[in-house]
């Protein structure tokens, strides 16, 4: 990648994604991956079932590039000071992903593949998003949903052009 690719797809600010309560070792290494292809500056999870800790399916090796932190219960999570956390659930009072305004100190939060994130979680989150779709999709995906539209929305990119199909090189 050339330094001007680069320098476009560098976003302001940091931030972290991570997962409470995962169990499935596939679904976390994936997210991490992508986590570290996105560009985070940290991984976590929050209760982690021990076998989701193997992380195999995480070909990218994020754990030698990006800082990694466990934390056993929600007491113990530290979050760096002015980082706004996000939670990522379909609830009714959870604004459309589309129509948020990402703070650029963030850590986003998933919940479990199997259930939700925790009524104590939800009530420490700055923010509360969904993904606007008829039912839940896989966690990795998910995440990698919401670091598409931060890079997006906080990323230097030019602004799509009006024609669909336009190139924004060919317009002069």
């Amino acid at each position: 990648m050339s330094q001007h690719q680069s320098d476009k797809r560098r976003t302001r600010g940091y931030f972290g994604i991570g997962a409470e309560r995962i169990s499935k070792p596939l679904n976390l290494g994936n997210l991490f991956r992508s986590a570290h292809a996105f560009g985070a500056s940290f991984v976590f999870t929050i209760g982690a079932h021990p076998d989701a800790l193997d992380f195999f399916a995480d070909t990218s090796k994020s754990s030698s590039h990006l800082p990694y932190y466990h934390w056993e219960t929600l007491e113990d999570m530290s979050l760096p000071e002015d980082c706004r956390l996000v939670g990522v659930e379909l609830m009714s009072e959870s604004e459309d992903l589309p129509s948020f305004r990402h703070p650029v100190r963030a850590a986003y939060v998933l919940g479990p593949e199997l259930g939700a994130l925790s009524p104590e979680l939800v009530a420490r989150c700055d923010h509360l998003v969904r993904i606007p779709t008829d039912f839940c999709i896989n966690v990795a995906m998910a995440g990698a949903v919401v670091m598409y539209d931060r890079v997006r929305t906080l990323g230097r990119f030019p602004p799509r052009p009006l024609m669909v199909g336009a190139s924004r090189r060919a317009v002069k």
